[in-house]
């Protein structure tokens, strides 16, 4: 993001209000969001700690070991779906800017950069990796920043659907002890419905099409490219999702695993720890750990890691040197 204004140019010649309202603005969001970080991060270490100290870890491995093949085979598939559906995103980028990397070349940075992504966090997989293999391919910074502005869009309009159907329909039971009502969870369900209708809306009537802020043009998409973005990107979620209900066998509802799933992704988010290490666990374990039992629901979250996180992290440690190489070769 471009640096913020300085707070002198917001102020009026000769007074100190308009100098104290942008130092306001500026600088109480960061705090807050620290703030509330820190609050989150402190009660998911807790709940961590707290379940950590009565698994028996022993009992996990093998339950682990129990997982029938077949239910390994089919979970391996679906994260091998979500990946390769995944490495399409950046292609909606391609059509958006009308850069001439192939499509072979996107797909494999997009994957290079998600598997990182997942292990490393954002700013080196997601943003780092992806700035770092499009410009040894010749792309410009603007671009480059378009691409990624289209791919993130395009994930979360899904997950902003997908949680609003989710909470407005099915909410998920909440421990007691966290004070989140029903009614709250599908009020905040009918806002993000509406936010996708909304977006939609945009996309398809509105005579407006591009904005510029701070020297960047936003594009908005047509109404057919707007439908692709939420269309994939909800077939994403809900492959991730089914990867972890089939490695639960089945033992809850699958709505009830992608409600979990939903919450706990967005845990990880505001938490911002890397691969969100232990805070899907401990989502997990505080609304099923009492319905599937913790130690299969742990041994199903270590399967997941494994096949969603460690395999894909490994093809990429193969594949980034040989971007690399082609992009050498092409210059």
């Amino acid at each position: 993001m471009s640096p913020s204004q300085p707070a002198a140019a917001l102020a009026a010649p000769g007074t100190g209000a308009g100098l104290a309202r942008g130092l306001t603005r500026q600088t109480w969001w960061p705090w807050a969001r620290r703030g509330i970080t820190l609050v989150f991060f402190g009660l998911i270490t807790w709940l961590l700690v707290n379940h950590a100290r009565t698994v028996d870890w022993p009992a996990v491995g093998a339950a682990l070991m129990r997982k029938p093949p077949a239910v390994l085979v089919a979970a391996l598939a679906l994260a091998a779906a979500s990946h390769a559906l995944y490495s399409c995103f950046d292609l909606l980028g391609r059509h958006t800017t009308g850069h001439a990397l192939s499509t072979r070349t996107v797909m494999g940075i997009t994957f290079a950069s998600y598997a990182f992504n997942l292990n490393l966090g954002s700013l080196i997989g997601g943003v780092g990796f992806r700035f770092r293999l499009y410009s040894r391919f010749g792309l410009s910074g603007g671009t480059i920043a378009r691409v990624l502005s289209v791919s993130l869009l395009t994930n979360w309009l899904g997950y902003v659907l997908l949680a609003g159907v989710v909470f407005l329909a099915f909410p998920p039971t909440l421990p007691a002890a966290w004070p989140v009502p029903d009614a709250a969870l599908r009020a905040l369900g009918a806002v993000l419905v509406a936010l996708a209708g909304a977006y939609l809306g945009l996309a398809g009537l509105s005579p407006r099409r591009s904005w510029t802020l701070r020297g960047q043009t936003l594009r908005l998409p047509g109404a057919r490219l707007a439908t692709l973005q939420l269309a994939m990107s909800c077939a994403n979620w809900l492959l991730v999702a089914a990867l972890i209900w089939v490695l639960l066998e089945g033992r809850v509802a699958f709505t009830v695993v992608l409600g979990v799933y939903l919450l706990a992704a967005i845990a990880g988010v505001v938490t911002y720890v890397p691969a969100g290490l232990g805070v899907l666990e401990a989502v997990f374990i505080a609304l099923l750990g009492s319905q599937v039992g913790e130690t299969r629901l742990l041994a199903a979250l270590l399967a997941y890691r494994t096949l969603y996180y460690l395999v894909p992290l490994a093809l990429a440690a193969v594949l980034y040197p040989w971007l690399e190489a082609r992009s050498r070769r092409r210059r």
